[in-house]
């Protein structure tokens, strides 16, 4: 009779989605049974559809800034981790608290509602996939200046604005320092509408990085100072980063278009892959018979793997859509379009 006998029991306790495939969770719980004395201890643990990382945690950033962006605000920088394994956000820490998170496609954030006066340390760490966090950054420290008093006056607009491609993946911006009654604190840098980049008020020059090949963009300065008065524009800086196409489509690809009818109405169900890039694609622009018809922004954890996505037409059977979709990649300029699809509502 001599033996053991091992007892199993499962229990599953989450499923949750990502890029449009489920994964399961499960906890196995084992009890042993014994059956003769002096039996040695044992402990199994199994797991079904792990995620695509293989439980490795992503790097720690590197590169981390934070510059004061008025008395109440620091502007916190990094480099981008890694894309092995794939970092979906980061999470930016003051002190030992969780200041803001962000999508892994963004490398920069505004920590506001500080108070004047007052040092303070930041951290910032990625997050993969299944949501696992990598060890902090190097810790970095900034100091916001004192409150100035019913100052309403904004800073003069940066002048002689220039710039000039550095490689095919970076520019340098230049421009001659704004004027202020007390005092320039920053220099922010927009890239069309979107601020991407802050230094100090000292600086009159920066490079931007992330850029691609072959690509038009165009860069704005702004000066701010400690009341958080920010100046107009400087002169739009207009360039094409050199190069080519560096053999990667900017287009989402496998995009397909269907149909279907629900409570008397029809939507249109579409599915893609996400075009390979740098970093995390987050928003999504779809174009409906000519016509741009709703943006698509993910949040926590944007699809790397198919995507899909259903959106209401109307109640007409019948009717011919023509549509198709591009992704904004993280340098802040928008793909390619995929291939667009022919779908009739009610259509087979």
């Amino acid at each position: 009779m001599g033996g053991t006998r091992d007892v199993i029991l499962v229990r599953t306790i989450a499923v949750t989605v990502r890029g449009g495939r489920a994964v399961r969770r499960a906890a196995v719980l084992l009890r042993r049974a014994l059956v003769l004395a002096a039996a040695l201890p044992l402990a199994v643990s199994c797991g079904w559809g792990g995620g695509d990382d293989d439980g490795r945690l992503p790097g720690a950033p590197v590169g981390v800034t934070a510059e004061a962006g008025s008395a109440t605000s620091v502007h916190v920088m990094w480099n981008a981790v890694s894309a092995q394994p794939a970092v979906t956000g980061y999470e930016v820490y003051r002190g030992a608290t969780k200041v803001r998170e962000v999508p892994g496609g963004e490398r920069m954030v505004d920590v506001v509602r500080l108070s004047p006066g007052t040092a303070y340390t930041f951290t910032v760490r990625a997050r993969n996939s299944e949501g696992r966090l990598g060890p902090p950054s190097r810790t970095v420290r900034a100091t916001t200046p004192a409150a100035v008093a019913a100052d309403r006056a904004a800073p003069s607009r940066p002048g002689s604005t220039r710039g000039r491609a550095v490689g095919s993946r970076a520019v340098q911006l230049s421009w001659s320092a704004s004027t202020d009654d007390r005092a320039v604190l920053s220099y922010d840098v927009y890239q069309g509408t979107t601020k991407i980049h802050s230094v100090g008020g000292n600086q009159t020059a920066t490079v931007v990085t992330g850029l691609r090949p072959g690509t038009a963009y165009a860069f704005t300065v702004r000066a701010r100072d400690a009341a958080d008065n920010v100046s107009e524009p400087g002169a739009t800086v207009r360039l094409t980063t050199p190069g080519t196409d560096d053999g990667r489509d900017t287009a989402p690809t496998g995009f397909k278009a269907t149909s279907h009818r629900e409570d008397g109405a029809y939507s249109l169900d579409l599915s893609w892959t996400p075009p390979r890039t740098d970093g995390v694609i987050t928003e999504y622009q779809i174009r409906l018979d000519g016509q741009a018809a709703t943006s698509l922004v993910y949040g926590g954890n944007p699809p790397r793997g198919k995507a899909t996505y259903s959106f209401y037409v109307g109640r007409d059977a019948g009717v011919t859509h023509r549509v198709r979709i591009r992704a904004k990649l993280p340098d802040g300029t928008w793909g390619g379009y995929s291939t667009e699809r022919t779908v009739t509502t009610g259509g087979g």
